[in-house]
């Protein structure tokens, strides 16, 4: 096995207060239906398991769960790290930070900070291609999630000038 990996940087001002973008990062049926390729969230507490569905790149496809352990400071901060359960080993994680900094009444500066990595059954030499494509799908993750975000806010994504802005960044986890 693999590790690939891959960090993705957003941030953006969304014309809605803060409780209103913290609602729904901290609903997981909310996350399930604006994100794309995400099948599912299981709550246990503060551990959430997320469902993606399959994922074909390079000859092989991927439907990963991975279990992370959620720190919520509510109103301003959501951290998550991978935590799988004792005893189990889960081929794919992520660790990041959701930062809400309130601008003004009916502003809000959100960041999101992730690093997506998964151990794939493929050689160390598809290091550039597979993260290629992980950083692709990632960004556009984003592009659509942000836009699910303004809409479900009620916000139309085409009239905020500022929108989320995403930045991928090359990330070595493991070998």
């Amino acid at each position: 096995m693999t590790c690939f990996s891959t960090r993705n940087v957003s941030d953006g001002d969304v014309p809605v207060p803060r409780s209103a973008v913290w609602e729904v990062l901290t609903d997981p049926q909310c996350l399930t239906e604006m994100t794309p390729l995400l099948d599912g969230i299981t709550v246990d507490g503060d551990r959430w398991c997320w469902q993606l569905s399959g994922i074909r790149a390079l000859g092989i496809e991927v439907a990963p769960s991975f279990t992370e352990q959620m720190t919520f400071e509510e109103p301003s901060r959501i951290t998550y790290r991978h935590a799988p359960p004792a005893g189990q080993t889960e081929r794919a994680g992520a660790d990041g930070i959701y930062q809400l900094t309130e601008v003004g009444p009916d502003r809000t500066h959100l960041s999101i900070d992730i690093t997506l990595h998964v151990d794939l059954p493929l050689p160390a030499l598809s290091r550039r291609a597979v993260e290629r494509v992980m950083a692709a799908s990632i960004a556009r993750t984003g592009e659509v999630f942000a836009e699910r975000l303004y809409r479900h806010l009620g916000v139309d994504p085409a009239t905020v000038a500022d929108g989320m802005q995403s930045t991928t960044h090359k990330v070595r986890v493991g070998a």
